[in-house]
């Protein structure tokens, strides 16, 4: 018996789409059927759903996320944004430490391992221990069994987290490289960034009165490339495994990636929906809901980000989702907080200028090979029953009163999409819209 059965469904992973079934039980998928399923299988399962031709697709795996818990739960929890990732058919994340107190030791990575599995959550949150000053300390108490990254801010974000002094972070990429484990770097330089915002200062007086269109000058191109250089040494230097978070600029793709599989690579690096989008990528379509760190750039870069994900210059596709409240994000200019959660909506958006397998190919095979994590790659037999149902639909334009993240609103409210996630389910259990 079959504890689920999903027919009449077009199956679609990287390896292509087919016309077919898919039966899971115990936790992974049992069978996987071409064409119709027998009715015996039907009558034996104990939930049958008809996907009445719509997409069957691997559960998605972002690498890049900030569920804000513990500690800033007054934007948003675990339970709360798991519930959206589940929504966008996402059924793992890696949640990244800066939260409230920053996940820099240990003790406090453990703990919040603690509280992951105390909450109701929808999907498989993996928190990462971030590099901080002290980090080797912490490094030679970390049982490295089953760690798949660290992550290293080189130029503070919301949450301002310093990277180690010079001397560490050297000691911190030969570690690394040693034990073979991957560090995801925020890279931007706070020297160009401080340099840019004087300039803002003495032109528009205070942070207040500088429009929040400068954000993507004053957080330039420039910041971008010098800290991912900076970043790229390191690694090459050491042969660390480095993962460029966020790329935003052609630069970067240009002077610092290579073509090819992920797989054996040892410089890798993610994009984020903000960054690909042909919309966004013109400044004037853009208000504080789009001031996120780094910055959106220009259309020659969004055009060069997405011919990269073909090219294999870039490997993954995370959301960065980072809620704030509204309230927060309408203030006055620079004072604006950066960060945007875009996870539920990330998979439709992406569908009206990407094709479906490209994005399953980026969000689950490239985070597989990059960081060793045992997800969901193929809708195959003994795979992890992570699994979602993905339909075209007749066009409708996404409001604030769509979004499941706790704080009530998405940078992409106006747009016109086709595609919804119908149902979820993580580990074989339905997690979306839930029972």
């Amino acid at each position: 018996m079959s504890s689920t059965v999903v027919y009449n469904a077009v199956l679609c992973d990287a390896g292509g789409k087919r016309r077919g079934w898919l039966a899971a039980d115990g936790g992974r998928i049992t069978a996987v059927g071409d064409g119709n399923v027998t009715a015996e299988m039907l009558v034996s399962a104990a939930e049958a759903v008809d996907a009445r031709g719509a997409f069957l697709i691997p559960g998605l795996t972002d690498t890049h996320v900030h569920f804000r818990d513990p500690g800033l739960t007054h934007k948003a929890t675990m339970e709360s944004e798991s519930r959206a990732a589940a929504a966008g058919a996402v059924t793992t994340v890696f949640d990244m430490p800066n939260t409230v107190p920053p996940v820099t030791t240990v003790e406090v990575l453990e703990a919040k391992r603690r509280l992951v599995e105390s909450k109701n959550v929808s999907c498989r949150i993996i928190p990462l221990l971030g590099m901080a000053p002290g980090a080797m300390e912490q490094l030679k108490k970390l049982d490295l069994a089953g760690v798949p990254a660290v992550k290293l801010f080189l130029g503070t974000t919301t949450g301002a987290m310093s990277a180690p002094p010079d001397d560490e972070l050297e000691d911190v990429f030969r570690f690394l490289a040693d034990q073979n484990i991957p560090v995801i770097v925020h890279a931007e330089d706070n020297d160009v960034i401080g340099r840019n915002m004087e300039a803002a200062l003495a032109r528009w007086g205070s942070a207040e009165a500088i429009p929040v269109a400068e954000h993507c000058r004053i957080r330039s191109h420039e910041a971008c490339l010098r800290s991912a250089a900076r970043a790229v040494e390191l690694a090459t230097r050491f042969g660390t495994r480095l993962h460029l978070a966020h790329v935003s600029t052609a630069a970067e793709v240009r002077e610092l990636l290579s073509d090819g599989p992920a797989k054996g690579k040892l410089i890798t690096a993610e994009t984020t929906p903000l960054y690909l989008d042909p919309v966004l990528c013109n400044e004037i379509s853009r208000s504080c809901r789009h001031k996120v760190n780094p910055a959106i750039k220009t259309p020659e870069d969004a055009e060069v980000l997405r011919e990269a994900l073909f090219t294999g210059r870039i490997d993954t596709i995370g959301t960065d989702h980072a809620p704030h409240l509204l309230a927060e994000k309408e203030r006055p200019g620079m004072t604006a907080m950066s960060g945007a959660p875009s996870i539920q909506f990330a998979l439709p958006l992406m569908l009206t200028y990407l094709p479906m397998e490209k994005i399953i190919e980026k969000m689950t095979c490239g985070p597989a090979d990059v960081f060793g994590i045992g997800v969901t790659t193929s809708l195959e037999p003994g795979a992890v029953a992570d699994f979602a149902v993905v339909r075209e639909v007749p066009a409708y334009t996404l409001t604030d009163a769509d979004a499941v993240s706790l704080c009530g609103w998405t940078p992409f409210t106006g747009r016109t999409l086709r595609h919804r996630v119908e149902r979820t389910w993580c580990g074989g259990v339905a997690v979306w819209p839930g029972q």
